[in-house]
């Protein structure tokens, strides 16, 4: 069901990207795919956890401002790289109008997809690296940097990630 669902997307994009399709392809019924996802985002998630665990690793350099630098721009080049880059730039779209998007998004994709930045910033914490009490606003401005870049198509500007990178993690510094 995923491989059929990952082939959709790849062809078609996530608004091209139907349950019914993936069905066919599947080889099941849609009733099958909706228990197991209820909606075309929970589908999408699916894929896109899949893919991004095997593309993004989580680095622990034990240094806060490495760990962001390297998980960032690898992300930054699976979302540039992978069609699930631009699905998630349709995803983000369709929540602003489609309440059942908006909370696949909100409650069940942002969550698992932040949990690697939230351990990077809560380990810089324990280092005094940043504040503990500091690190769900600093998961925020990485998450609005981060899909600023993906949706104004700025992913290969990875030559600012560091400096960007130090403003989050509230060095301030750059190498």
């Amino acid at each position: 069901m995923l491989a059929a669902a990952r082939d959709v997307i790849s062809e078609k994009g996530y608004t091209g990207f139907s349950v019914e399709e993936v069905a066919r392809r599947a080889g099941s019924g849609k009733t099958t795919i909706y228990r197991w996802y209820p909606t075309k985002a929970d589908l999408f998630i699916a894929i896109y956890t899949a893919e991004r665990h095997v593309s993004v690793p989580v680095p622990d350099t034990g240094d806060l401002l490495d760990d962001l630098e390297q998980y960032t721009i690898s992300l930054w080049r699976f979302w540039a790289q992978h069609p699930a880059g631009a699905a998630l730039k349709s995803l983000i779209a369709e929540a602003q109008g489609a309440s059942e998007a908006l909370e696949a998004l909100r409650e069940r994709f942002l969550p698992a997809r932040t949990a690697d930045v939230r351990q990077m910033l809560k380990r810089g914490a324990e280092r005094g690296q940043v504040r503990a009490e500091d690190v769900d606003d600093k998961v925020t401005l990485w998450v609005g940097l981060s899909w600023f870049k993906l949706l104004v198509n700025e992913l290969d500007q990875v030559s600012s990630v560091r400096r960007l990178m130090g403003h989050i993690a509230g060095t301030g510094l750059s190498r």
